[in-house]
């Protein structure tokens, strides 16, 4: 199956989780009802979906509780997903090594690990990232934000994910922060680890 244009269920399996712990059920139905997604609350879906899904989830969700409560929900999102990933996707051995090489090469394996795995989470999106102090991770066309408008970043789903990666496996001092955003009108997503 060609994936270009597709993202991964954590997308919305997560944000639901995070929805209900932070909010309620009904605001969470409330929010996939207004998507039309209702029946991935019913079956929580198993394969790639469609980007546009996600954006118009996504966008629900900034839309509906607004930037402070959104942010929040979706940094929760994004730190559930990579548990799940943690749990899941990353070998414990390969976890294991991670935390014992020096963090310089560990960060780089990680990353190009990363970039090799984001058709699972770019969608038609491009994901770049560079080794540079601070390291920078790019997103150019984020389906997380766009076609919408915002006064600050907006990605914290993004944000959360890579921290919480990098805190188990790097560092548990990483910071990430979004520094640009395509929904502030921003050419990309531009993210810093420090």
């Amino acid at each position: 199956m060609n994936h270009a244009g597709h993202i991964g269920p954590n997308a919305v399996i997560r944000l639901a989780e995070a929805l209900d712990a932070l909010e309620s059920r009904a605001v969470t139905v409330r929010l996939f009802n207004a998507a039309e997604l209702g029946r991935y609350l019913i079956a929580p879906p198993a394969a790639m979906l469609p980007e546009e899904e996600v954006t118009r989830l996504h966008r629900q969700l900034r839309g509906q509780l607004g930037a402070v409560r959104a942010t929040s929900v979706s940094w929760v999102a994004g730190q559930r997903t990579a548990d799940y990933l943690l749990d899941n996707r990353i070998p414990k051995p390969v976890q294991r090594l991670l935390k014992l090489l020096p963090q310089r090469l560990a960060a780089f394996i990680l990353l190009k690990s990363i970039g090799s795995h984001a058709w699972t989470f770019a969608g038609s999106g491009r994901f770049s990232w560079a080794m540079t102090q601070p390291i920078r991770l790019r997103f150019e066309n984020c389906a997380l934000c766009r076609e919408d408008h915002a006064a600050a970043p907006c990605c914290q789903y993004y944000a959360a994910t890579f921290e919480r990666l990098f805190r188990a496996l790097i560092d548990a001092d990483a910071k990430v922060t979004e520094t640009r955003c395509i929904a502030k009108g921003d050419d990309a997503c531009c993210f810093e680890i420090t």
